[in-house]
């Protein structure tokens, strides 16, 4: 299953790689070797960006003792920071990369009521950079829990991505796996815990 904020950017992939085929077509009729050759690259091309936009179905066991990752990737960094936006003090900070080969829909940590939530513009240095946390485009959300517990964690656009989305609000109410955004091509998602949570792979 495709997302639906891919329809536009496959739509657009789809007219431009047909269009640069007939014009290949079109200007070589007769060199075939030069036509095969566009018309492999485009399905490659075309595959590429179908797999980043898709949407698998997956069965969220939800658990209110644990705090999900909100994205799907690699974890590079687990580490103690001071969290200077909302909290204005230390927390254990977890953060998860995503390639362009990564599903880059994101999801709600928890279950709760969205605290605060916060759009933020900026650079676009690359999602692993130290910097990319508070110098990049990004949104914040804090969720508070049903035990008053708050969890914050943030979208960071990359060197590749310029589109973070979202679909919560603040005020309203979240389930734990439930979808809060998508952010295009290589991104991040910052998650800032309590410093007595325990990370488990």
């Amino acid at each position: 299953m495709l997302h639906r904020e891919g329809k536009a950017s496959i739509f657009i992939s789809l007219a431009v790689l047909t269009a640069l085929n007939a014009l290949v077509m079109w200007l070589t009729p007769e060199t075939l070797w030069l036509q095969n050759f566009i018309l492999f690259v485009s399905v490659v091309l075309l595959v590429i960006v179908l797999q980043f936009f898709r949407n698998p179905s997956i069965a969220v066991n939800a658990n209110e003792n644990f705090v999900l990752s909100p994205a799907d990737g690699k974890v590079v960094v687990i580490e103690e920071v001071e969290e200077t936006e909302f909290f204005q003090g230390k927390r254990l900070q977890i953060s998860v990369f995503m390639s362009p080969l990564n599903v880059h829909v994101n999801r709600n940590p928890v279950s709760g009521i969205v605290k605060y939530f916060k759009y933020h513009p900026g650079k676009y240095l690359v999602a692993w950079h130290p910097k990319s946390s508070t110098e990049n485009e990004r949104t914040t959300t804090v969720i508070e829990r049903p035990n008053g517990v708050q969890i914050l964690f943030r979208q960071i656009a990359g060197a590749m991505a310029r589109r973070i989305c979202w679909y919560v609000k603040e005020g309203l109410p979240v389930q734990q796996g439930g979808e809060m955004g998508f952010i295009k091509f290589g991104s991040r998602v910052d998650v800032f815990l309590p410093l007595d949570a325990k990370s488990k792979s």
